[in-house]
């Protein structure tokens, strides 16, 4: 399944990079959508390239039914984020990989915070695939608009995180 989604804050991207690295905030985020984060690992000086490993436990309840039954109440979920320095005009770029603990879930993405007129863009274009035999496209299917929404609550936590700090 293809996801892409595309969000603008009226922040520039170096504000934005500090604010999706902090411990703080994305504990917050977690728990935000039920859930919480398990580890944090950022290996590298953010205003250079850099590696975001986050683990969080994420509960079900929003899943189909039939993906409830074969995973449970909770989902290890291992995002990894691999940043490249920023660009002269302060856009970065990341390679994201975040996979699902015993569910042959993939999602491959690149996130982009492209500096605009408004703030920075921030794009999201990547798969989503399930390797399940017969349900792995019906999973696929009903993962990714939960990933392009999680973009959307992503951005407009980190509005009110910037805001509140």
């Amino acid at each position: 399944m293809a996801l892409s989604a595309s969000t603008t804050l009226p922040y520039d991207a170096a504000t934005l990079t500090k604010t999706y690295t902090d411990e703080g905030f994305i504990r917050s985020l977690s728990e935000h959508v039920g859930g919480s984060l398990v580890s944090l690992e950022v290996a590298g000086d953010i205003s250079g390239p850099f590696t975001l490993t986050a683990v969080r436990s994420i509960p079900t309840d929003r899943l189909p039914d039939v993906a409830k039954k074969l995973v449970g109440s909770s989902l290890t979920v291992t995002q990894k984020e691999n940043w490249e320095a920023p660009a002269p005009d302060g856009s970065r770029t990341a390679a994201i990989d975040l996979s699902v603990g015993g569910v042959p879930l993939k999602v491959s993405a690149v996130q982009r915070l492209v500096v605009v007129a408004e703030g920075t863009r921030t794009d999201v274009e990547g798969t989503v695939s399930s390797a399940i035999p017969f349900l792995g496209d019906k999973i696929a299917k009903a993962a990714e608009p939960m990933i392009g929404k999680a973009l959307t609550i992503q951005a407009a936590q980190a509005g009110k995180w910037i805001e509140n700090s």
